[in-house]
Formats: structure tokens, C-alpha cells, sequence
């Protein structure tokens, strides 16, 4: 009998954190107990570098969304962050699997994956679409530069610590200007992330919608403001700022010019994420922000 015929997912990428024994392990016992069971199991190239014992089939990050149906990301939320950034473009499904810190979109447990992962594949899971959001730098009337986030968005100095002041549109309807040290747009996702350290509101991940919080404003009236996902957001730095840039996910940064403006608004493609049946947004935040449990 073919187990592959069963599997609701039939070709299952595997990838993860690199340099990390950790990792290379879970990899490797995921390539093992998988192959096993059936499935078709294909490596990413980078990581396939880290498992010289592998002989699956290697595709690059690149072309993982048109050879696989799933991808497995061991490692924590960065790493998670990463490949969903390039694997959203081809819809394919992602799971986590958390050899991380605090794992907010990695939900496997390392020690008991297989287990976890196998009913997921044989359609006992949860899904769920996340938004990214697209970033552009506006330069003489000409896009100069563009970048895509999961979690935020942010516009800050390209020197520690410095205040900027720039003005901020809601579909071109004014909403403020802001003297701080920058500010930063988050999507639900990111909701938990570095907009949680700004004092940022927490968003379950089924919210149409986008937040703006201030970092360390020079007034106390300024607070965080929750807006419709679906607007789009111009950012309008005072030229006198000199250079400041735009950082997507703590990753991709731009370079923001005096006189340049700065659109943020929803990408087209949408992250695919996928979770074990028994999960709980709920239980994850009382689980890794320490919150109490029922008192009765």
C-alpha cells in the first residue's frame, strides 16, 4: 500500500537554521521518519549543504514552491520569517518546527515533530492566511526601491537613537506629524514582535488590519493607532531629516533620501501557514508571554 496516497500534503520540503547542531539533527530525523512513512522528501539547498548523509532531491529557496507541496522550517521565527517571504510567492503551505527563542510561528515541538507533523499531513491541520506587507521607496515620482515584511514595516534614522520627524496619510487623509525616533507598521503577525517592545496592541492574526506605533514620541499624546489593512499608508519625512532608512522584517533596509516618500500597503501574495488541529492562538500567547492560567 501506498502511504503517499493518504498524505493530504504528497511532497514535503524540508529547510532550516544553519550552523546549528540542534537543527541538523531535527533534519535529519525528519528526512528519516518521513522517507519511512512515504512521503516524498525534498531538501533546500543551503540546508541540504549542513546533511551530508541526505539523498533527497535539492531545490533552492527559489524554486521550493513549485517542487513541494509543504515546507518544513526547523529553527526559530527569523528563520521562519525568511523563507515565508520567498515561499509566499508560490502558495505553498509552512509549518514550523521551533528550535528558536520564544517560536511564535513555529508551533512543532522538536522532541515529539514526527508525531505532531505526521497528522498534519494527513489533513488533521489548521490554516490560515497571513498578510505581508510591501514597502516602496518613492524617488523624483519613480519607485526607487521596494521590500516585503511579515511582521513590520519601519521607518527610523540611520543613526542610533536619533529623532526624525515625518508626517504620515491614510489614503492620503492626514492623520499626524510625528517627532520621534521612528515609527512602525505591523501586521497582525508582527503584532507580538517588535511593535509588542513599542507598547504596540496585540492582534489575533485573523484581523484585517495594520498598526502604527510611535518609537519613543516626544509627546505623551502620541499613542499607537489601528487602521484597515486595505488603505494604503504614505510616510513623508521632513527633508531636514537627512538620510533615514526602512527596514522590512529587521532584514531588507532602503536608504530614504530627503524629499523621498515612502508607501506602505498590502502585498498581493499571502502567507499560507499551517498549524496542528489542537492549536490555540491563545494558549501560544499565555505559553510564551507568561500569562496566568484559569483560576477555576
Amino acid at each position: 500500500m501506498a502511504a503517499t496516497q493518504h498524505f493530504a500534503f504528497q511532497r514535503i520540503a524540508l529547510l532550516g537554521k544553519v550552523n546549528h547542531e540542534a537543527t541538523r539533527t531535527t533534519l535529519l530525523t525528519l528526512e528519516r521518519e518521513l522517507k519511512a512513512a512515504g512521503v516524498n522528501v525534498i531538501i533546500e539547498q543551503r540546508t541540504a549543504e549542513q546533511l551530508a548523509e541526505s539523498d533527497s532531491p535539492t531545490f533552492s529557496l527559489d524554486d521550493l514552491g513549485q517542487a513541494a507541496d509543504l515546507a518544513v522550517v526547523v529553527g526559530g521565527d527569523g528563520n521562519m520569517l525568511g523563507a515565508a517571504r520567498v515561499l509566499c510567492e508560490n502558495d505553498i503551505a509552512v509549518i514550523g518546527v521551533n528550535r528558536g527563542n520564544l517560536g511564535f510561528l513555529t508551533d512543532l515541538d522538536p522532541d515529539h515533530v514526527v508525531a505532531q507533523l505526521l497528522p498534519v499531513l494527513r489533513g488533521e491541520y489548521l490554516a490560515e492566511q497571513r498578510f505581508l506587507l510591501q514597502a516602496e521607496v518613492i524617488r523624483d515620482g519613480q519607485r526607487k526601491e521596494v521590500g516585503r515584511a511579515i511582521n513590520e514595516v519601519v521607518l527610523h534614522s540611520d543613526k542610533v537613537a536619533h529623532m526624525i520627524e515625518f508626517e504620515v496619510y491614510v489614503d492620503r487623509d492626514f492623520v499626524y506629524s510625528q517627532r520621534s525616533d521612528g515609527l512602525i507598521i505591523s501586521t497582525p503577525t508582527g503584532s507580538t514582535a517588535y511593535s509588542l517592545s513599542g507598547g504596540g496592541p496585540i492582534m489575533t492574526p485573523n484581523l484585517n488590519a495594520i498598526s502604527l506605533v510611535p518609537m519613543f514620541p516626544h509627546t505623551l499624546s502620541s499613542r499607537p493607532i489601528v487602521v484597515d489593512a486595505d488603505c494604503t499608508l504614505h510616510l513623508h519625512p521632513a527633508p531636514h531629516n537627512g538620510n533615514l532608512q526602512i527596514s522590512c522584517d529587521g532584514h531588507r533596509r532602503m536608504e530614504v533620501l530627503p524629499n523621498d516618500q515612502v508607501l506602505i500597503r498590502k502585498y498581493p501574495h499571502t502567507l499560507r501557514l499551517i498549524h496542528p488541529k489542537d492549536h490555540s492562538y491563545f494558549k501560544v500567547l499565555r505559553n510564551k508571554l507568561g500569562w496566568g492560567s484559569r483560576l477555576f
